[in-house]
């Protein structure tokens, strides 16, 4: 059995991760997939007092008080700036870090740093629309979430913190210290992750592309829970790398029709 931490991204929540996390539990495999404070369902605790301190406290003190060690730690998204973070503090309680289309910050940079636009157009929306400290979700077809579940991406995605984009990265360097580190692109979305993608092959992290949208956990949860799981412990990292190319894995996928969750 294999602890696995998961962690959304900007203006979701658990909900997001349904489908994976009962493809790995039906592998006997523990899931913790918490919903960072003030979105989701937790999106009546949503304060200017909210920050990317308060997300990064809420993922470790889960690890501390689950007593979690030897975990699988996944950021999707704005998720990677804090499993990033959290990774940097206990690294010595990570078997592996995966960065899924995620924001991968260094050290002083900020969420904003690492957009075209330097985050003006969220900004703007926080001004606009949220009292000039939280951000809209940006809409299902922004992100190129899979027609069926459009719909309800946009009703169930809540504002986010504006403050937690722009905080900067407090990184000592632990983090790019942990024997097993990923990165899976969704190759599907033109979004501002490729520049992550390949700093993680300079890195020789070890990567993956999925042709689908950003909220990979939702487009192709099948796909993804195939990546995830090599990394149990009933699963060798070695025996699955492609020889052709020791940076990407070599396990066959899934292509099962994800399911529908309402």
């Amino acid at each position: 059995m294999t602890d696995y931490v998961l962690i959304h991204g900007a203006w979701h929540g658990s909900w997001c991760w349904a489908r994976v996390r009962r493809l790995l539990a039906a592998g006997a495999h523990r899931v913790f997939t918490p919903t960072l404070t003030g979105v989701g369902e937790r999106s009546h605790l949503l304060s200017r007092d909210v920050g990317l301190d308060t997300h990064i406290d809420d993922v470790a003190n889960l690890m501390i008080w689950e007593n979690l060690r030897d975990i699988v730690l996944v950021g999707h998204s704005y998720g990677g700036v804090v499993v990033r973070h959290v990774a940097d503090r206990m690294p010595d309680r990570i078997r592996s870090l995966i960065y899924l289309d995620a924001f991968v910050p260094e050290n002083g940079k900020t969420l904003f740093d690492y957009l075209p636009d330097n985050g003006e157009g969220d900004r703007k929306l926080a001004v606009a629309h949220g009292d000039g400290w939280r951000v809209p979700p940006r809409p299902a077809s922004f992100l190129a979430v899979n027609a069926a579940d459009a719909a309800w991406v946009d009703r169930q995605c809540t504002m986010h913190p504006l403050s937690s984009f722009e905080a900067p990265a407090q990184i000592s360097g632990a983090c790019d210290d942990i024997a097993k580190i990923g990165y899976i692109l969704a190759s599907g979305f033109d979004g501002p992750f490729g520049q992550f993608y390949a700093k993680a092959g300079e890195r020789r992290w070890w990567q993956e592309e999925l042709a689908c949208g950003h909220d990979v956990m939702l487009d192709m949860p099948n796909e993804l829970t195939a990546l995830l799981l090599p990394f149990s412990e009933n699963g060798s990292l070695k025996e699955e790398r492609n020889p052709k190319n020791p940076n990407r894995l070599a396990q066959p996928l899934s292509s099962g029709t994800p399911q529908k969750v309402n």
